[in-house]
């Protein structure tokens, strides 16, 4: 059974220990709070919402753990209205940890409802004297106590499995855990040196806490930026660069003298295939080849769909050899798929700007196409000049 001595307690420590956790736990809060509204004008997520609003509540009553580590006192319903409101941050707190990787399902938020319900009404009904005199406020803090072990337990068995930070999230709940036993069990500790001892260590429990959620969030939002950046940069259906992006590269390689070799390639009877196959199996053929490339090029250069069923990859590094490397792509697809593919390639030389350079692999490739299929040319002018003398006979 709580006492009133024990009651005091759980609204904070006359002690610099606890106003200098009460002091970070605020500033960590802000930053949290912060970083949600700017987050949350660029990508309109719930679950910042639910961040932004906790932390609110969070900050609200470390102010008044503040206000209590520097000697304040305060009223009974003062001290039970501040459990009630670390109670109240807890849930949101946590539901907003499942809305950075799930939605809310409409049974989980009348969930989330009731749970707010079964907090907030009893508290309601005791500040307008409605409920019965033996119901004390330190039987209302010890209800906001397993009130928070409650929504612990259901934290841990239903969102653990479902978010990506999972080894945080214990770790986060279990600081909590700790922080309630020791709030529950704080009477028991003996008025002397071994007291003020474990409040030195278990005040700064919540600051560890709210590190944790720090971590947790700014990863996730960390995350989410780079999924962005990626998807603006790449063809959704092959993993590729882009041809933006692979053309921006490859300006900026040859603007830096790097010696840069350009490899076009086409899919023979691509149109043949999605006709006879479908588009769904077309596709699985596109990103086939597009991955025997990326293997290809690793660590040598890098690799970008051009449109359609063409695609490209440039070499930078000064000792693969560009003839070789293509060739190796050529031989891969004939053997690894169901289809083959012609190919060009050209190499940088002075004065020659990155169009030019993909045009001429992309002239080689056409000369690949139109002589058999299924082999590898390399850009010469004197190849360009008989390939369209042949055309024009």
């Amino acid at each position: 059974m709580l006492t009133l001595l024990s009651l005091s307690g759980t609204l904070g420590f006359p002690s610099l220990a606890g106003a200098v956790s009460a002091a970070c736990g605020l500033y960590i809060i802000l930053m949290m709070a912060l970083m949600c509204v700017i987050i949350y004008s660029r990508q309109r997520k719930k679950a910042y919402i639910l961040f932004s609003v906790a932390a609110i509540i969070i900050m609200t009553y470390e102010a008044m753990n503040l206000y209590s580590a520097g000697g304040g006192k305060m009223q009974l319903q003062g001290i039970v209205w501040k459990n009630v409101l670390e109670a109240s941050a807890f849930v949101l707190i946590n539901a907003a940890v499942f809305q950075l990787y799930r939605k809310l399902k409409r049974l989980q938020t009348w969930i989330l409802l009731l749970l707010g319900a079964l907090l907030i009404l009893p508290v309601i009904a005791w500040t307008a004297g409605l409920l019965p005199a033996w119901i004390s406020a330190a039987k209302l803090v010890g209800f906001t106590l397993f009130y928070r072990v409650l929504v612990l337990i259901l934290s841990l068995v239903f969102i653990t499995p479902r978010i990506g930070q999972p080894k945080k999230y214990v770790a986060g709940l279990f600081m909590y855990l700790l922080w309630l036993g020791y709030l529950w069990l704080r009477n028991d500790i003996p008025e002397e040196a071994g007291r003020s001892n474990t409040v030195l260590y278990m005040s700064f429990l919540p600051l560890l806490y709210y590190t944790t959620l720090f971590l947790i969030l700014f990863e996730r939002i960390v995350e989410l930026l780079q999924r962005i950046y990626r998807s603006s940069i790449t063809d959704g259906l092959t993993g590729l660069y882009n041809r933006k992006y692979f053309s921006g590269r490859l300006r900026r390689y040859m603007e830096q003298g790097i010696r840069v070799s350009v490899i076009f390639c086409d899919i023979d009877n691509f149109k043949k295939l999605n006709d006879t196959q479908g588009h769904a199996r077309a596709d699985e053929v596109l990103k086939q080849v597009a991955q025997i490339m990326e293997d290809e090029l690793d660590e040598i250069g890098l690799t970008g769909r051009y449109g359609g069923e063409e695609l490209v990859a440039m070499v930078v590094d000064r000792r693969a050899k560009v003839g070789h490397v293509a060739e190796r792509i050529r031989e891969r697809v004939a053997e690894e798929s169901i289809v083959t593919i012609s190919v060009g390639h050209s190499t940088v030389k002075k004065e020659m700007n990155p169009d030019e350079l993909v045009k001429q692999a992309d002239q080689a490739m056409y000369i690949s196409k139109t002589t058999g299929k299924n082999k590898v040319t390399a850009y010469t002018a004197a190849e360009v000049k008989k390939s369209r003398a042949a055309r024009a006979q």
